[in-house]
C-alpha cells in the first residue's frame, strides 16, 4: 500500500484545492507534515496565503447560485456518487489519516473512513428533507409558510485530531443545503482533507463548491473567519481558539458554531457492571490516543468499587500494545506530533506533586523511542480543583476520584467549564434516568462511552460550544429560516391600516 500511494507524487500540484484545481500556495512560506510515528518527513508545501483564501472565497460564491439552486434531488444523487467514490478509495484514506495522524490502522480502517462514507450517504438522504413548517392560515387572511435557504458560502476550520471525519462533518451538511465551502485542515494534517475535496471533483460535484486552503491559523484562518464574502463559519478546536474565532466573527456578523474542548466525565454507580465500566474507561480514554474531545478523562466511581476499578484499570493499560500504527496489532500509536506529546507530559509531570501516577507515564524506548509516543497513563489522588481533573490534556491519561453519594457524584461530574460529553455506568433504570437529566452535555452515554452515529447530533454545552454537527439538527447552523406570508382577501384598503390612517 505504501508504494501505491507516494505522496509526494499525489500531492506534487500543491496543498490548495480552489475552484475544482490543486494548486501551490502564495504566501512564500512552506510547512512540512511530518510522521509522529518516526518523525520522518512526509511533504512539504507552501503555505496559503490571504490571497489564496480570497480566490477560495470568489470560487465559492461563484458556484452557490447554481448549487443552491440545485433540486434537492440532483444534490442528494452527488452525494450519493461521491459516498460511492469515498468508499472506493477506502484504504488510501486509511492510509493517508493513520500516515500524517500516527492513529492506528484499525482504527482508520474501522472507524475513520467508514464513518465517513456513512455520514456521506446520510447526507445524500437528508439533503431530500429540508422541510419548514407546514402552509397555514394562521392570522386568518393570510396563507404563512417557512423556507429553509442555504446561507452563502461557509468558512470552516477543521482541527487535527480526526482530519477526515471533521472535515466530512463541516463540508456535507453544508453542501447538502446548498451552500458552497471554504475549508481550512490544520496544516499539520492536510493529507485527506485534499483528497476529500477530489473526491468531491470526482463525484460530479461542480467546481468552486468544496474549496481547501491549507495555511497557517493567524494567516490563512483568521482571514478567512473574517471575510467578508463569508456568511458563516463554522470551527473545531480548542476553546481558547474558539474565543478568538468567535470575536472575528462577531466583528463581522456571521453566523457561527464551535465544536470546542471537552474533559467528559465517566460515572460509575456501585451498582454497574465492574468489568464493563473498566473495559469502558481503557477504551474511551485512548481512542486515538486520547486526542478525542469526547474521550473519558475523569473517572468518578462511587467507593464501594472504587479500588477494584482502579486495579483492573491499570491492569488492562498495562496490555496495551503501542507500536508501528501500520501494524493491524497496534493498539496505540504516537501523539500527533512531539511537542504535543511533551505537553501531555508537562501535565502528568506535574501531577506526581500532588497525585499518584499508578500506570504509565513515560515515553516509550527501544523501537519506538523516535516517534511521539506516551504510555497509557492513570492517575488517582488528585484534588477536583487540580490542573489534571479541569484542564483539557487531550492525551491517553485517565484521572480516577472517588465519591460517595449520587448527588455527589454527579455534582462533580459537572464540575468543569466543558459539557461536550458525559456517560454514567449503572444496572438501575433511575439512577441511567437521572443522569441523562442532570448531566450537563451534549451527548450522555449509558453503560457505554465514544459511539457516534450518523443520524444523532454532536456538539456541546457551556465552554464546549453551541451548534450541532452530523444529523438532521445540523442543517439548523446551516440554513436561514424564511417566513413567508401570502394575503387572501384581495381587499385594498385592510381593516388593520387605519390603525396608521383613516377610520374604519
Amino acid at each position: 500500500m505504501g508504494n501505491r500511494f507516494q505522496v509526494e507524487e499525489r500531492f506534487a500540484d500543491g496543498a490548495q484545492y480552489i475552484g475544482g484545481r490543486p494548486s501551490h500556495g502564495s504566501s512564500g512560506r512552506s510547512h512540512t507534515v511530518v510522521d509522529p510515528a518516526t518523525g520522518r518527513e512526509v511533504l512539504t508545501y507552501a503555505l496559503a496565503s490571504a490571497a489564496d483564501v480570497d480566490a477560495a472565497v470568489a470560487a465559492a460564491a461563484g458556484a452557490f447560485p447554481a448549487w443552491s439552486g440545485a433540486t434537492p434531488g440532483e444534490r442528494s444523487e452527488a452525494l450519493h456518487r461521491l459516498a460511492s467514490v469515498l468508499a472506493e478509495q477506502a484504504e488510501d484514506f486509511a492510509y493517508a489519516e493513520s500516515l500524517q495522524c500516527g492513529k492506528p490502522i484499525k482504527l482508520s480502517r474501522e472507524f475513520d473512513v467508514p464513518g465517513t462514507v456513512d455520514n456521506t450517504a446520510f447526507f445524500a438522504g437528508a439533503a431530500r428533507h429540508l422541510q419548514g413548517q407546514a402552509a397555514a392560515e394562521y392570522s386568518g387572511d393570510h396563507t404563512s409558510y417557512v423556507r429553509r435557504e442555504a446561507i452563502g458560502v461557509v468558512g470552516s476550520i477543521a482541527p487535527w485530531n480526526y482530519p477526515l471525519q471533521m472535515a466530512a462533518w463541516k463540508i456535507l451538511p453544508a453542501i447538502a443545503a446548498g451552500n458552497t465551502v471554504v475549508l481550512k485542515p490544520a496544516e499539520t494534517t492536510p493529507l485527506t482533507s485534499l483528497m476529500f475535496a477530489r473526491a468531491v471533483t470526482e463525484a460530479g460535484i461542480p467546481d468552486g463548491v468544496v474549496n481547501i486552503v491549507t495555511g497557517a491559523g493567524r494567516d490563512a484562518g483568521e482571514h478567512l473567519v473574517g471575510h467578508p464574502g463569508v456568511a458563516m463559519t463554522s470551527f473545531t478546536g480548542s476553546t481558547a481558539v474558539g474565543r478568538r474565532v468567535a470575536e472575528i466573527a462577531t466583528a463581522t456578523v456571521k453566523r457561527l458554531h464551535l465544536e470546542l474542548g471537552g474533559k467528559a466525565p465517566f460515572v460509575v454507580f456501585d451498582d454497574a457492571d465492574p468489568e464493563a465500566a473498566a473495559h469502558g474507561a481503557v477504551a474511551a480514554s485512548l481512542i486515538n490516543s486520547g486526542q478525542d474531545c469526547t474521550a473519558a478523562t475523569r473517572a468518578y466511581v462511587q467507593r464501594p468499587l472504587y479500588e477494584a476499578f482502579t486495579a483492573r484499570v491499570a491492569e488492562l493499560m498495562e496490555g496495551v500494545r503501542l507500536g508501528d500504527p501500520f501494524d493491524p496489532s497496534t493498539d496505540l500509536g504516537p501523539l500527533v506530533s512531539h511537542a504535543h506529546r511533551d505537553r501531555v507530559a508537562g501535565f502528568v509531570e506535574r501531577a506526581r506533586g500532588y497525585a499518584t501516577v499508578v500506570t504509565g507515564g513515560s515515553a516509550p524506548g527501544g523501537t519506538l523511542a523516535g516517534g511521539a509516543y506516551y504510555r497509557p497513563t492513570l492517575i488517582t489522588g488528585a484534588p477536583q480543583d487540580s490542573e489534571a481533573v479541569q484542564a483539557e490534556i487531550f492525551g491517553p491519561v485517565l484521572v480516577v476520584l472517588p465519591f460517595d453519594t449520587d448527588d455527589e457524584g454527579l455534582a462533580l461530574a459537572n464540575d468543569t467549564p466543558y459539557g461536550l460529553a458525559a456517560s454514567a455506568w449503572t444496572r438501575g433504570v433511575y439512577r441511567a434516568n437521572r443522569a441523562t437529566r442532570e448531566l450537563r452535555a451534549g451527548c450522555v452515554w449509558i453503560n457505554d462511552h465514544i459511539p457516534i452515529i450518523s443520524e444523532m447530533p454532536h456538539g456541546g454545552y457551556k465552554a464546549s460550544g453551541f451548534g450541532k454537527d452530523m444529523s438532521s439538527y445540523s442543517f439548523e447552523e446551516y440554513t436561514q429560516v424564511k417566513h413567508v406570508m401570502y394575503d387572501n382577501t384581495a381587499v385594498a384598503a385592510k381593516d388593520w391600516h387605519r390603525t396608521i390612517f383613516g377610520d374604519r
